[in-house]
């Protein structure tokens, strides 16, 4: 089977898009397939081109001007891979693909990461539609997405390629981790004044925010005003955050909105004592509370309640590790290869 797929970018930024899309082409390159991506580029090329797939590239600025040159050279991409599947998981992709099809015989796939944006509507461009979630099929069922084309894949990082070799990570006192892009809807406030909290029954605490993103200034500003701000430590994008998820004494994802939480498998296959908001698809990666501790999402007491119940209770905690790591052979990439192949097959025959 020849598959395109496309996205804006493989930069190596934490973006779980990108991520789950370098995942799933090169899990499908093993598989034998023949496998390329389109995307203006980044650091992940190489690894692509370490697997066998051609990478083109290919600028997707929304500015008029550009847009007609992606088109373009868009078309060629089209007509020297002549690909069965174009699998699509960015709102720009998804038009390209579409209106680039004209006579082409091949399927476009979307993929929706992120249910909550507006963008979400135009991957319903899709011959099929795959949501992360159950939360996210629900919501796009509702935005009116046909059910017979409508397909759930839970993400899975489980023998990923983009792993890196594992490397001994010190974190001072009781370690609390979160990694996260540092934009509002991460719930990141929330964090900060549930530690504030925290560090007050517990000064030999510390945080570690593990990201980076536009609201980072303002994240910043705020722990530098907080009576616990000598404990708080951002310490930006880090290629291979499961080597702190490992050192964490607890780990956190206060999110506001979050279609799965792919960081979330990162964080159960490194065997964290989790506390999560229980928004969206966040339960299902957590086996609905099974797995990791949920509370209530813009909660900063309870996520502080929470956090302290973890610290207190050390039996309790090294049980969430080890449910943690229960039943994480269902999160490897291949499987989210093989089923997503499946949807792939159903297309085509349809």
């Amino acid at each position: 089977m020849n598959i395109l797929h496309i996205a804006n970018h493989v930069k190596q930024s934490g973006n779980g898009i990108v991520n789950v899309m370098i995942d799933l082409a090169c899990e499908q390159a093993k598989l034998g397939h023949n496998v390329a991506v389109a995307s203006e580029g980044g650091k992940y090329v190489d690894l692509l081109q370490k697997n066998s797939i051609q990478h083109y590239k290919l600028n997707q600025t929304r500015r008029p001007a550009q847009m007609m040159q992606a088109f373009f050279n868009f078309r060629k991409v089209v007509k020297q891979l002549k690909p069965d599947i174009i699998h699509a998981h960015m709102m720009t992709g998804a038009l390209l693909s579409r209106v680039a099809r004209g006579f082409r015989n091949y399927k476009i796939v979307t993929h929706i990461h992120n249910e909550f944006q507006k963008s979400a509507d135009i991957m319903k461009v899709g011959d099929s539609v795959i949501a992360v979630s159950q939360a996210v099929a629900t919501a796009m069922l509702n935005r009116g997405v046909q059910e017979q084309k409508l397909h759930i894949v839970l993400n899975g990082t489980v023998g990923s390629s983009r792993k890196e070799a594992a490397e001994e990570v010190l974190l001072d006192g009781l370690s609390i981790v979160t990694v996260a892009g540092l934009y509002e809807r991460k719930g990141i406030n929330d964090l900060l004044e549930a530690f504030e909290i925290v560090s007050s029954g517990y000064p030999e605490a510390n945080l570690y925010l593990l990201g980076d993103g536009p609201d980072r200034s303002k994240f910043e500003l705020k722990a530098k005003q907080s009576i616990a701000r000598n404990n708080i430590h951002f310490l930006g994008f880090k290629s291979n955050p499961q080597n702190y998820m490992r050192a964490a004494d607890i780990f956190v994802l206060p999110s506001h909105k979050e279609s799965f939480g792919l960081v979330l498998i990162e964080a159960r296959e490194a065997g964290c004592a989790i506390v999560a908001t229980n928004v969206d698809g966040i339960p299902e990666a957590l086996d609905f509370g099974e797995s990791g501790m949920l509370v209530p999402p813009k909660s900063p007491d309870k996520l502080a309640e929470a956090i302290m119940t973890m610290i207190q209770d050390s039996e309790m905690r090294n049980q969430y590790r080890k449910r943690a790591m229960t039943g994480l052979e269902y999160y490897s990439v291949e499987r989210v290869a093989k089923d997503t192949l499946k949807i792939y097959e159903g297309v085509l025959i349809s």
